[in-house]
Order: C-alpha cells, then structure tokens, then sequence
C-alpha cells in the first residue's frame, strides 16, 4: 500500500475541503498505458468496493484497487511546491524504469 508523507497529506486535505464533501477519499490507482507501460491515477472517489484497501493519515483515507496495490507496494506519495519542483510525485521501487514526464513507469 502506499503511503503518504506529511506534506502530500496535508495538500490532499486541502484539496478535499475545497471540494466540500466530507466523504472523499483519495483513490491511487495504476493503470496500463503511458510511455512506459503504466501509469498512475489519482482522484478524489466516494466508491469504495469491498475488496479496495484503505489506509489513514491524519484525516485523510487513501483507498487502492487490489491489482493496483501489488504494484504501489512501498510506494510514498509526496507533495512539493518549490522552484525547482512542485506538485504530486510518486517514489515506487517496484518501477524498474520511468519516463521522463514522471508519469509512467515499467
């Protein structure tokens, strides 16, 4: 399951009260397609089936689709908004090589 650091749970709680629905989660998913084979997804979902991992930070749930879990394992999410770098990125060591967008990986 991955995780998230402090800094993108706070920017997700963020984002969620802007939306004002109480009940969002953030959904993380991997889905075939990018330049390198997969890519990540991520969205704000009130649909949580059975079979979906969930995990707590802070208050904000994170919320995984089974095949996407096996490959976000040890997976951390953060958040930066620098100069040299700002927005969502995903540190995955399962991808074994990324494009250069940082968008997709295999």
């Amino acid at each position: 399951m991955i995780t998230l650091t402090e800094s993108a749970t706070t920017k997700v709680d963020e984002l969620i009260k802007e939306e004002g629905e109480d009940n969002l989660a953030l959904r993380v998913a991997v889905r075939p397609g990018g330049c390198s084979g997969f890519s990540y997804e991520m969205y704000f979902d009130s649909d949580i089936a059975d079979d979906d991992e969930t995990a707590s930070f802070g208050q904000i749930s994170v919320v995984v689709d089974p095949s996407s879990s096996m490959l976000l394992q040890g997976a951390t999410l953060d958040y930066k908004d620098g100069l040299d770098a700002s927005g969502f990125s995903i540190d995955n060591p399962n991808a074994q090589k990324t494009c250069g967008c940082g968008q997709s990986f295999s």
